[in-house]
């Protein structure tokens, strides 16, 4: 018989229709001079103050069987009166959030995060804890089921319902829960028994699919070493339209992505689509060393309350998305012409930021709480992403190590150091901490690679380090702004097409301007972001760089772009002017872990740093 906790849950899918749960919280010995609960104020994963204490929908508390009173103390912060016995919280939650962040209900489907609905006692935080997941009423519901990584203690074999038990708060927070008629497959990896959940409508291949993750796992696990830090693995992915993203925790990922991305029956190729998904699996997986276990120091613990700052995210989501890719080629997935496909893309991507000549990367991971995650019309002029910036960094890292130790080591073994410390002790990093490893691992000078890379905002010497393996990286000018690059057989040298400088969208007026880019055209014409075109030339404004492109002008006269500001609707004149980054070429022969590879030449094309594709 389990012992009883001080702590324990209940969470109830009370009125899917409405989206709401139903969650209460027993403290056994509450705090004598009135217990104090509160819920986090962000999750960990995704550095942005979320505020999800605004989806609680009212709450009461009760001790004995009589009310008790509560005064809120903060935004996310309730104290009950001192009360005698057993006091218990019980609220509701408004659960509407397709995200991997949040919680979601409906007549569908069912997922949350412990971060989004278990409100936390004060004081108990290391304490054991259960929870008891109920099903929702009804014959409707009769085929749902639970998936979760959590350990169970007492649950309903056929469904999953039941009683759940966690160390600790940080434990039950970092498991999500994903509920309903979804559908399964299970595989083993390294001996590890994997399961993969798929909620949503969809038709594709889940065998196909549950195959392919196997070997992006074995080859995580061999490659830090076995046996893998967890027991069991839950992979949650809801697929549905125009939805792409996921977040990590200690033994599961929560994963959304298109409907269409899922492989087909039959194919026989990797779409991009499919190719996209398949690193998202993973860059979450790869997470389940780097982040969830080896982490900064400023997260361990967590203070769940406020801002977690720290100048390592490069190293943890950065160094995570250069190996979310390269997994996908090691373990034979993709070949290296594909690969190197995606690296010009993400090459690509960065070079077209200016934002990357005003931040460096270790200010790109302290400023993401108010910059990187609260994005806005400047931010290709003014940020720099740690993601892909950092994805570059740890490329130009592991090249540098592979050609200064003459191929005896790579950023690898660094990895595995850090692993075998954390092994050892359990302790997140101190800021610079990372770098002192990374140099007594390999013996090599890495100090001035380090305060360029990171400390600076000077170019990473990424041609070169590319040529030492045998790969020749040049720039040629992007032929509109869905070209990202990639590897191609000869160098056109194509002119840079005529180009404002802009990100837009449709609008009901003309051409909105999401985005205005620096050094453009259209910055020098005094437009902005948020301005709609409504004309050029007294046309109707539907292609920007389209119609400057057919405009019969000089190439030395200007067209007139009359936009709309607020109310206000004035004329601006705009050169039509060349690519917005000068034209360079290139080609390339082999890739990074020296794997044969015919002769093709890598592109990247000049042009803002992408949306974040991983968390």
């Amino acid at each position: 018989m389990t012992q009883p906790v001080p702590v324990h849950y209940t969470l109830r899918p009370v009125s899917p229709e409405a989206h709401l749960f139903e969650a209460t919280v027993t403290i056994s010995h509450p705090a004598k001079d009135g217990q104090v609960f509160f819920l986090p104020a962000w999750i960990p994963g995704s550095y942005m103050i979320r505020e999800f204490s605004k989806h609680i929908v009212g709450m009461a508390a009760s001790a004995g069987g009589k009310p008790v009173a509560l005064r809120q103390l903060e935004k996310n912060r309730w104290q009950a009166a001192p009360a005698k016995g057993a006091l218990t919280l019980r609220y509701q939650v408004y659960a509407f959030d397709l995200s991997v962040r949040g919680a979601y209900l409906d007549g569908e489907r069912g997922f949350f995060n412990g971060t989004s609905v278990f409100l936390a006692a004060e004081g108990y935080e290391g304490e054991a804890c259960t929870v008891d997941i109920h099903a929702p009423e009804g014959k409707a519901y009769a085929e749902w089921k639970v998936a979760t990584s959590l350990p169970a203690e007492d649950v309903k074999k056929k469904t999953g319902f039941g009683r759940y038990r966690a160390a600790d708060y940080d434990e039950l927070i970092d498991h999500p829960v994903e509920m309903g008629d979804f559908k399964k497959v299970s595989f083993k990896a390294c001996g590890v028994p994997h399961e993969f959940v798929v909620s949503g409508r969809f038709q594709g291949d889940l065998k196909r699919l549950a195959e392919d993750t196997r070997k992006i796992c074995e080859y995580q696990i061999k490659l830090f070493g076995e046996p893998a830090p967890f027991d069991r693995y839950v992979f949650m992915l809801f697929v549905g339209k125009d939805i792409y993203g996921g977040l990590e925790h200690r033994a599961s990922t929560a994963l959304v992505a298109n409907r269409d991305d899922l492989p087909a029956p039959g194919a026989a190729e990797i779409g991009d689509g499919y190719l996209k998904l398949l690193g998202l699996i993973s860059h979450e997986y790869f997470h389940s060393w780097n982040v969830k276990r080896m982490k900064p120091a400023a997260f361990t613990p967590y203070d769940l309350n406020r801002e977690g700052m720290t100048r390592l995210l490069w190293a943890f989501e950065g160094i995570t998305s250069y190996y979310d890719d390269l997994t996908l080629v090691r373990c034979g997935l993709i070949d290296e012409k594909r690969y190197l496909g995606l690296l010009a893309e993400t090459i690509t991507g960065v070079q077209r930021g200016a934002g990357r000549l005003k931040q460096t990367l270790e200010q790109s991971s302290f400023e993401a709480w108010t910059k990187y995650y609260r994005q806005d019309e400047n931010s290709p002029n003014s940020i720099v992403s740690y993601y892909t910036k950092g994805s570059l960094a740890a490329l130009a890292l592991d090249l540098l190590i592979r050609r200064d130790s003459k191929g005896k080591q790579s950023l690898d073994d660094v990895m595995r150091a850090l692993w075998a410390k954390w092994l050892a002790d359990g302790k997140g990093l101190e800021e610079g901490e990372w770098e002192k490893i990374a140099i007594e691992t390999t013996g090599l000078k890495l100090k001035p690679f380090f305060d360029l890379a990171l400390r600076s905002t000077g170019e990473l010497p990424l041609a070169e380090l590319l040529k030492s393996q045998g790969v020749e990286l040049k720039f040629e000018a992007a032929q509109g702004p869905s070209d990202r690059g990639g590897v191609v057989d000869a160098f056109a040298g194509k002119p840079a097409p005529l180009t404002l400088g802009v990100k837009t969208a449709a609008d009901a007026a003309g051409v909105k301007l999401l985005q205005v880019l620096d050094g453009g055209a259209a910055q020098a014409a005094g437009l902005s972001g948020g301005d709609v075109v409504v004309a050029v030339d007294k046309l109707r404004a539907y292609d920007l760089d389209k119609q400057i492109a057919v405009s019969r002008r000089r190439q030395d006269q200007a067209a007139c772009f009359p936009p709309r500001r607020t109310d206000d609707f004035r004329g601006r004149a705009a050169s039509r002017a060349r690519g917005y980054l000068p034209p360079q070429a290139g080609r390339g022969r082999r890739q990074m872990d020296c794997r044969p590879l015919t002769e093709r030449p890598i592109s990247t094309k000049s042009g803002a740093d992408p949306a974040p594709r991983r968390l």
